[in-house]
């Protein structure tokens, strides 16, 4: 596959060490925006453009994006296809905005998407448009489920991530945004061990853990004083993102779906992070070969502007006219810039790019991993990789695992940026470093990427 580079990529990467003393732009930011801003703290830049990987502060200074809008921008910044798409909306003059009105360009979309779908469920699939972000999506899952079922109840699992409404904030594992609440809307949300395999729940891991996770799941829904109502739905991350760039064991996905499935219970899987060739497949819950009733998309999907959309089986649309609706559902360049890149995934193989490109950074990792025993696990699916570090010299948990360095992830973090790398930071106590590139990396960037955090991590490793 051949990928196009921009001029911005043109001159080395530069080898002096970037400091960031606060800019005009950054003090106004810090001044006027709201305190519950995130990015820019661990981020300190102000961007002016971008192309492909790599993004221009107003300083001139250029950085390897490997966040990539957690995800959104499967094709990088500003790819041809995606400006041609807008620009041809514009020139067109298709209206902008349309409520759920349809057009030629939304009609395409649903093609679009539903030919990405695996057959089965593209067969009997329903689409519902929603608020231009996930969590909005994640609402309209819930209501459906529950108005389908008559059940109000919902599982999901430690570790989670679903979005910061209210009604996804139930759903997630983190206590952190919960705490300043106290009580969220509602109180139907039953929290599961997911199988986290690096510390495993149950203290197994492998295997054994996978099966027993799977009995305590099957016996929750079956026996008669489990004390947890049978539930509208199960909800999913087949790669948890936020909570850690962890994988769902494959069997288990598949047992999940059968345990639900017996139990007449709908299983949404959220592909927000994961979906469009992320993990090396299409969507992430196909490397299990199973069919969801709901899958849940949004970041990538709109081509890097804003749409949602959840896609489900016909069963579960038994809810009336107007049960979920939103202004800004109808924004037709989204559609149309979501269109061209779904496409261009299709055409180029990208999900085969990113398993691939995803084994090339593992491997790297995997060889830093032999000289700095910081690096407990290195884990992922395609281009959707973490790693957790640790600290060696603490003591061991009841697998055999050092403890989560707490200090040591964020002097990564600043060390990479410092080399011009950009990567975000997730898991427990924030202790996991993830790699979200755009999937149109190429090899030498890859390479290029993990001599940056080799660099970077023996930097930050001699500061402690």
């Amino acid at each position: 596959m051949s990928v196009a580079i921009s001029h911005i990529e043109d001159t080395p990467l530069q080898e002096t060490l970037y400091q960031f003393d606060e800019s005009p732009l950054l003090a106004r930011q810090r001044q006027q925006e709201s305190n519950a801003r995130s990015y820019p703290r661990r981020i300190p830049l102000a961007l002016k453009r971008a192309k492909g990987l790599y993004v221009e502060d107003v300083e001139g200074r250029r950085f390897i994006d490997c966040l990539a809008g957690a995800g959104t921008l499967a094709l990088g910044h500003n790819h041809a296809v995606v400006i041609e798409a807008i620009q041809q909306v514009l020139s067109d003059e298709l209206p902008l905005h349309t409520l759920d009105l349809t057009t030629p360009v939304k009609d395409q979309f649903v093609q679009d998407l539903f030919g990405l779908l695996p057959a089965e469920l593209a067969r009997e699939a329903k689409i519902q448009f929603c608020g231009p972000t996930g969590t909005d999506a994640v609402e309209a899952a819930l209501k459906l489920v529950r108005t389908a079922t008559g059940r109000s109840t919902v599982l999901s699992f430690q570790g989670g991530y679903h979005g910061m409404s209210q009604g996804a904030l139930s759903l997630m594992g983190s206590l952190g945004p919960k705490k300043p609440l106290g009580a969220l809307l509602g109180n139907g949300v039953q929290f599961l061990p997911y199988p986290y395999d690096y510390r495993c729940p149950f203290g197994l891991g492998g295997a054994e853990g996978v099966r027993v996770n799977l009995h305590y799941l099957e016996n929750l829904l079956n026996d008669p004083e489990a004390g947890v109502l049978l539930p509208a739905a199960v909800i999913v991350e087949a790669v948890q993102g936020e909570g850690g760039v962890i994988p769902a064991d494959l069997d288990w996905l598949r047992g999940l779906r059968r345990i639900t499935e017996q139990a007449g219970v709908a299983l949404i899987v959220d592909e927000i992070q994961s979906g469009f060739g992320r993990t090396g497949k299409m969507f992430a819950f196909e490397h299990a070969g199973i069919i969801p009733d709901v899958v849940v998309m949004s970041k990538a999907i709109g081509g890097s502007l804003p749409l949602a959309v959840v896609v489900y089986r016909d069963w579960l649309d038994t809810w009336l006219p107007g049960a979920h609706a939103g202004t800004f559902r109808g924004n037709q360049m989204a559609m149309a810039a979501g269109s061209a890149v779904m496409r261009y995934l299709k055409e180029h193989d990208l999900a085969g790019h990113a398993a691939a490109m995803g084994e090339r950074l593992g491997e790297h990792l995997r060889i830093l991993q032999r000289d700095f025993p910081q690096l407990g696990d290195i884990r992922g699916r395609g281009l959707m990789l973490g790693v957790e570090l640790v600290d060696p010299n603490g003591k061991p948990d009841v697998q055999g695992h050092p403890p989560v360095h707490r200090q040591l992830a964020p002097l990564v973090q600043r060390e990479c940026l410092k080399r011009g790398l950009i990567l975000e930071l997730g898991g427990r106590h924030g202790s996991v470093v993830r790699f979200l590139p755009p999937l149109v990396i190429t090899g030498a960037e890859v390479d290029r990427v993990a001599e940056i955090f080799g660099r970077a991590l023996a930097a930050a490793v001699a500061s402690l």
